[in-house]
């Protein structure tokens, strides 16, 4: 990174955290800060839910998922528009209605404190995890990437959104959201039209598609009806429609975004804004990572993209092997090119036929990489897909250009992180501190809210300091929220349209769904995708059973 970089990257993040600590500095009431007044404008709701969506996992794993396997991934959200149509329908009317602060109150209206409470727990747990996930996900990859020491990393993120958060509560996370939008929005456009800019004079984008489509890039749509299978139509509109549903729907970090909503009808039109726009970014997103992989087609990509498990291998009794496949993986791309540039490519099934049949041995020459890299190195993480995208950007980018999208990746990191210690900060007081420690002022609810914020954000730092995550991050944090959210959302789901079910009958429900659930995803029998459905309606019809049978024994 050059000077203009450094500059441009550190003036963004500063601006950021003094803009949003002065702007909201003065919150006395507790409803400012958890609610930030209840003020917020329609498009600033549906910015805010997107920010705290759009995580720097997105911007790092996404272009290297479609890099890999392709467009597929944007499955994994075809459930969310209608979701959100369900929420703006069914949730919201309720949350405004009972004026909650956060969305496990309405559980103790509706069945028992101690239902709420459990409820709670499990959003804390899940959401606790995740924070760690996001402050951990920029910082191992920079850390990898550039030799940034990774604690200073975490603690660097983690206490940059902990200072702006804290102060300020959910107007400052508003804010500062807004403006980290802009820098995503610019940051992915720069990317994209460089990407197209560099490739070939000679290939146009149309070209750049075909040569996509050949090596299988452009399949968005996949109708296997296998349940291992994880991004289908299927799961995507089933799956992904339940996780969705339970996100913006019970997960406090999202609802805490549309209750700051100056009214019912401005949090809505923002839910909606988000079902509408939230494909078509995560479409544009692979799109780009799929213009990486042709960008590659005609620049020799490493064999390896994790530059840490390359100087293992290198370094160990493998190096000579490791170096006859870079070498043969060197070769063969010089072959690929050598027909890319032949005047008839695109007309020429004979032509085509043969780069694909060298595509299949470049495939399987990253395979044998990997598994040398994990018998020399048994312990690392061979899956390199988050490593793709801020590889191109430091290796192939101007500039000032860096410096921008490495400001995104950290503005996205910091606008989900605020968004999750705020809702963990107001879950802890609204449903545990209040319900079970009495408060004296508003004051001292601020104070302690303050303080909640401060703790939830030095354990986010802990878990991703002494983490070691695996697999794709992006998939990490999806795995994560699937293993909980199909039983809140199922609570959620018996309170809103199940009204005979009572409070004994869903918490019993609930603990045995969610035992359930961790047996199958441990057990890997399905993929993560089916939890949520699986979860939701376990406790469902759990919940139906056990409130029928307890009350035909008290009738008999």
């Amino acid at each position: 990174m050059s000077t203009l970089d450094w500059y441009i990257l550190g003036g963004t993040l500063l601006f950021i955290v003094l803009y949003g600590s002065w702007k909201n500095k003065q919150q006395c009431s507790i409803k400012g800060y958890i609610k930030g007044g209840a003020s917020a404008a329609w498009w600033t709701v549906g910015l805010s839910v997107m920010a705290t969506q759009a995580s720097a996992i997105t911007f790092l794993s996404t272009p290297g998922q479609a890099f890999h396997e392709g467009m597929g991934f944007v499955q994994f959200y075809f459930g969310l528009p209608l979701a959100m149509i369900i929420i703006c329908l069914f949730f919201l009317p309720v949350y405004h209605k009972l004026n909650v602060y956060t969305a496990y109150e309405y559980l103790e209206k509706r069945f028992d404190l101690k239902t709420r409470t459990l409820t709670a727990l499990l959003f804390l747990i899940q959401r606790g995890l995740a924070a760690g996930i996001t402050i951990y996900a920029p910082a191992i990859i920079l850390n990898i990437i550039l030799g940034w020491d990774l604690k200073l990393l975490v603690v660097g993120i983690g206490g940059l959104v902990i200072i702006y958060t804290m102060i300020g509560g959910t107007q400052a996370v508003n804010v500062t959201q807004k403006l980290q939008m802009l820098i995503i929005f610019l940051g992915l456009v720069a990317a994209f039209v460089f990407t197209v800019r560099a490739l070939p004079k000679e290939f146009s984008f149309e070209n750049a598609l075909q040569l996509a489509s050949l090596n299988d890039k452009l399949n968005v749509l996949n109708f296997d009806i296998n349940l291992n299978n994880r991004y289908t139509f299927w799961s995507g509109l089933t799956g992904g429609l339940f996780l969705a549903l339970s996100y913006f729907g019970t997960d406090q970090s999202q609802v805490q975004r549309y209750l700051s909503g100056r009214s019912l009808k401005q949090s809505q039109m923002g839910l909606i804004m988000n079902g509408f726009l939230k494909v078509p970014l995560q479409f544009f997103i692979l799109l780009v990572g799929v213009l990486v992989f042709v960008f590659y087609q005609f620049d020799t990509p490493p064999l390896h993209f994790n530059p840490a498990n390359v100087t293992a291998v290198e370094n160990s009794s493998y190096a000579q092997e490791y170096e006859s496949l870079t070498s043969t993986y060197n070769s063969l791309q010089q072959d690929k090119k050598t027909l890319l540039y032949q005047a008839d490519f695109f007309e020429n099934p004979a032509l085509q036929k043969q780069y694909t049949a060298l595509a299949a041995s470049d495939e399987e020459l990253r395979n044998k990489a990997k598994i040398l890299i994990s018998t020399c190195a048994p312990e690392a993480e061979v899956n390199d897909k988050d490593y793709v995208f801020i590889s191109f950007i430091l290796a192939y980018l101007p500039h000032g250009l860096i410096g921008l999208l490495m400001a995104m990746i950290f503005s996205a990191a910091m606008s989900s992180t605020a968004s999750e210690l705020n809702a963990l900060s107001a879950t802890t007081l609204i449903d545990l501190y209040k319900v079970h420690w009495k408060t004296t002022s508003e004051q001292q609810e601020v104070r302690m809210a303050k303080i909640f914020t401060l703790v939830w954000g030095l354990i986010a730092i802990l878990f991703a300091s002494i983490g070691n995550f695996f697999e794709n991050l992006i998939q990490l944090v999806n795995i994560i929220g699937s293993l909980f959210y199909g039983t809140i959302l199922g609570i959620f789901l018996v309170a809103f349209f199940m009204k005979k079910v009572h409070g004994k009958a869903v918490f019993i429900a609930a603990l045995l769904s969610e035992a359930i659930v961790l047996g199958i995803y441990f057990g890997d029998w399905v993929s993560y995708l089916w939890l949520n459905v699986i979860g939701a309606v376990l406790t469902m019809v759990f919940a139906f059973i056990i409130q029928n049978t307890s009350t035909s024994h008290a009738n008999t």
